[in-house]
């Protein structure tokens, strides 16, 4: 009664509420969402899903996803179809690492030595390949011009201008888009090539400032410039001059050269031996004084800087070079005078009777240059000084120029002109269609993820290639389908097994007939003596092996009791191990393989029972009901559903722990007809058969249903396969060699994939590509880094 009146009572506070308070309850839900999506606020994190048995994909699918990742509805792009990016709103960067020649072939033979990218990715699709400059296709796929993607991007302009924006130095790598001090830090790799680095060989005898690795946009700026004179040990300093953030100089010292003076430069530097004569400041004394005066966070500003720090012998990790800022073509710098006269509107180094440069004057312009180029941001500075600096000549337009079609970027445009950075590393023999000053050209995948992990600032795009691996296995196979032979005569044997004796009389037909009963069957070898028969079945499916082991070891044949084993040789020795594994991988952990309508009672010879169906399907209701009190089942795909032999299932629990209770009541189930086994073939492949399918092997001939014996016994139709068998199974001591040595290069692969998902900044969506060889496909592993 009190349970009856509570019920009553809640009813009545329901109806009192207006339509009118409901509709603003939803409208104030509805604001709250898209105030959430639009600050970034949203708890939800990003998410990449697709279906278990999602088809191949192309590289224009991942460039699909790569867009919509980037730019997303705002940007005029469309959700892909293939697969789903949930919160898109929150990625935060996009990583391509593509893996040269790999195949997934290589990626399941040796499954045991990759635990990092298989654990570290959730997703794994089969990916065909349709070219061989997978990050140029990349890099260079066109966007269409959106209204939204228009407007993202700022004012209209002129198309010259326009057209003269996309290619400029300074757009291709600083973007349109202002950004913080930060954006605008020499890269690690760029100091490497010209500036004093910790560690580097020849700056032993350097000083390093008291700097730490925390810089933010409100770090300070220093100006520094300094004067040499020629001395019999090349170039020395004589004179420093540091100026703060707002151009008071806090230092200028002129320094004595430990060694005899050539030439003083007097024309450029304003030394006179005359100056440095009373002069007993040290190249010590000044660097002491430096350290003392810089902060921890200071940012060093200066004109070709990596002189300055090199006469200085000082080390500074956080660099504005201005000569980089305002960049040319081809590596061309300008003048500091030039800059200071087009830029600031301001005369210096004027050599106003012979007295040289004024190092504070100097510092002074480099400090202001950089403040205008953070503050006004690359576009603008570009816009403004395109002609005067640049010497681009714009013509003057038709002012009704007449409608054409929809124009189209590449990818790389499009994010720089957004103002985010891209970058490609790898081996210099790739050609890329991206600017050179974007591109990183390193020897080896250790340089390209050491070079990854250091570089000051994180890209927006960036693609790394690997090709390390597959360049060290063409030691090993200069002819690539015997690697790939080997290969899938591994693979193959993972879903066989050997049975026998059967009677002499025992046909190919019945075999297959017998051994139906636990999957689809892609061939059966049969090997004969005078009196008995034994047989090689291969099944379509890892599942199906592991199913006749279960059912049909022991089983009467006709008075024999016929043994069902394994394949073992050398390269089967893991494979229970490898099993687990794929038992265990994420796209398996709650998954069960189950054969409905089994029936281990049934004559041998008879027809296979007939599954529990609903017009010719395996009902779904009645398979879910069967597996439900084991645990919450999420979903039951049925055979016709996964491309697999109707009569089978595959049970989804909510819950890997359910799963494996419902293992531990198989015999149970088996009285009730149903026949499981963990599932093992990835959900993504439809067949086991088609990874080890090797590349130049003949399609297998169609068995007839109910072959004659007769046929089975014919050693002429047996020869072409006989030989076929040995080439697979065949193993020598060299080949083990290979086989360790190959295995161990995985493993070293597998450690940098799983470093550079490490680094990877938290919001990133990461795309691994095993390339594929020829016309064999690769494999793509896709996921969104959350916050560890």
């Amino acid at each position: 009664m009190m349970e009856l009146s509570s019920a009553t009572h809640s009813t009545r506070k329901r109806q009192s509420v207006s339509p009118e308070a409901h509709d603003d309850a939803k409208r104030l839900k509805t604001v709250r969402e898209h105030d959430e999506a639009e600050s970034g606020c949203s708890s939800h994190p990003p998410k990449i899903c697709v279906q278990p048995s999602q088809q191949p994909v192309a590289l224009n699918e991942l460039i699909e996803l790569l867009h919509y990742a980037a730019l997303g509805k705002k940007g005029g792009i469309k959700q892909p179809s293939w697969c789903r990016l949930r919160h898109q709103r929150r990625i935060k960067a996009l990583n391509v690492v593509i893996v040269d020649g790999l195949t997934q072939s290589d990626f399941y033979n040796h499954f045991l030595s990759l635990p990092r990218l298989r654990t570290n990715y959730s997703t794994r699709v089969t990916f065909t390949p349709s070219s061989t400059a997978l990050a140029s296709d990349i890099f260079s796929s066109p966007v269409p011009q959106s209204d939204a993607l228009s407007a993202s991007q700022g004012p209209s302009e002129s198309s010259q201008l326009h057209k003269a924006l996309r290619s400029h130095p300074v757009v291709l790598k600083f973007g349109t888009q202002t950004r913080g001090l930060t954006a605008y830090l020499l890269t690690q790799e760029e100091k490497i090539k010209h500036y004093p680095v910790k560690g580097m060989p020849g700056f032993e005898e350097f000083v390093c400032t008291d700097s730490t690795d925390q810089v933010t946009d409100s770090s300070p700026l220093y100006g520094l410039d300094c004067e040499m004179c020629l001395t019999e040990k090349g170039y020395e300093l004589a004179r420093v001059s540091l100026v703060d953030s707002d151009g008071k100089c806090i230092l200028d010292e002129l320094v004595k050269p430990p060694n005899r003076v050539f030439n003083y430069l007097t024309k450029f530097s304003g030394i006179t031996a005359k100056m440095l004569r009373p002069i007993t400041t040290s190249l010590r004394d000044v660097q002491v004084k430096l350290q003392s005066l810089l902060p921890a966070d200071a940012v060093l500003v200066g004109h070709s800087v990596n002189n300055d720090l090199v006469a200085l012998k000082l080390i500074h990790p956080h660099i504005i070079d201005t000569s980089l800022l305002y960049r040319r073509e081809f590596g061309q710098k300008f003048k500091l005078k030039v800059l200071a006269e087009v830029v600031l509107q301001r005369q210096i180094q004027m050599d106003e009777g012979g007295k040289g440069h004024d190092p504070t004057e100097d510092a002074v312009a480099a400090l202001e240059l950089a403040q205008y180029f953070i503050k006004a941001g690359p576009r603008q500075v570009v816009a403004l000084h395109l002609e005067k600096l640049w010497g681009y000549k714009l013509e003057e337009e038709d002012s009704d120029p007449s409608p054409g079609p929809a124009a189209s970027q590449s990818f790389a445009d499009v994010l720089a002109s957004l103002g985010r950075s891209v970058v490609f590393m790898g081996r210099r023999s790739h050609h890329v269609q991206l600017d050179p000053s974007n591109q990183l050209w390193l020897q080896s995948d250790q340089q390209v993820l050491s070079s990854f992990r250091t570089r000051a600032g994180p890209s927006f795009l960036s693609v790394l290639q690997f090709s390390s691996s597959w360049c060290r296995l063409e030691r090993f196979f200069p002819q690539w389908e015997q690697h790939h032979q080997r290969v899938c005569g591994s693979l193959r044997r993972m879903s066989s097994v050997f049975a026998g004796p059967f009677p002499a009389c025992f046909s190919e037909g019945e075999v297959r007939r017998l051994f139906a009963r636990c999957g689809p069957i892609h061939r059966v070898h049969m090997l004969l003596t005078a009196v008995r028969a034994h047989a090689r079945i291969e099944f379509q499916l890892l599942e199906g092996a592991l199913l006749a082991l279960a059912a049909f070891n022991g089983l009467d044949v006709e008075g024999h009791s016929i043994k069902v084993r394994r394949p073992v040789d050398e390269s089967t020795l893991d494979l229970d191990a490898t099993l687990d594994a794929l038992a265990c991988d994420g796209l398996n952990s709650g998954r069960l393989h189950a054969v409905v309508g089994f029936d281990a009672s049934a004559e041998v010879k008879g027809h296979v029972p007939a599954p529990v169906t609903a017009n010719g399907t395996p009902r779904e209701e009645k398979i879910r009901e069967a597996f439900a009190r084991f645990g919450p089942v999420s979903g039951v795909v049925l055979a016709s559903e996964a491309g697999r032999r109707a009569g089978h299932a595959q049970i989804v629990f909510e819950r890997s722990q359910d799963k494996q209770v419902a293992l531990s009541y198989s015999e149970e189930l088996k009285t009730q007809n149903y026949l499981v086994c963990p599932a093992v073939t990835p959900p993504h492949l439809t067949s086991w058969v088609a990874v080890a399918a090797a590349a130049a092997a003949p399609p297998p001939a169609p068995a007839a249903a109910a072959a004659p014996a007769a046929a089975a016994v014919d050693p002429e139709q047996n020869t072409g396969r006989d030989s076929e068998e040995r080439k697979v199974i065949d193993c020598s001591p060299q080949d083990l060699e290979v086989d360790l040595e190959v295995g161990l290069r995985m493993q070293k692969l597998d450690r940098r994939l799983g470093k550079l998902f490490r680094s990877l900044p938290d919001g990133t969506l990461s795309a691994v590509l095993l390339s594929g060889h020829g016309h064999v496909p690769g494999l793509c592993f896709l996921e969104v880094k959350q916050a560890s």
